[in-house]
């Protein structure tokens, strides 16, 4: 892995545990607590974003056809996967794993 990447996975996630922080403390929870459902936000909008739009796009490219006649060219759904959304989705598995801890009762509730 290049080093330009390593570097933006650290400060991704580094950005992700801040934000997950104040949202921890603004809501009075501990912060494994929260950490799944952040990761799942971070990295849907992670995914949502370095992709070609799927069928939000193709919905829009069909009304605006259907209201001037133009057809456009169709393009192929693409998924852009980098170091943003790696950084993400290791966030998401992390917190994931937290919570399944929480749930069976090995990590105590506070």
């Amino acid at each position: 892995m290049q080093l330009k990447n390593l570097l933006i996975i650290l400060l991704t996630l580094t950005v992700e545990v801040v934000i997950t922080y104040f949202v921890a403390s603004a809501f009075s929870v501990r912060f494994i607590e929260v950490m799944f459902f952040t990761g799942m936000a971070f990295a849907a909008g992670t995914f949502y974003f370095s992709s070609s739009g799927g069928k939000i796009s193709e919905f829009h490219s069909s009304h605006l056809s259907g209201q001037t006649g133009i057809i456009q060219k169709r393009e192929p759904f693409v998924f852009r996967r980098g170091p943003i959304f790696t950084a993400s989705a290791i966030f998401f598995a992390i917190g994931l794993l937290f919570f399944i801890l929480l749930l069976s009762g090995v990590i105590p509730p506070a």
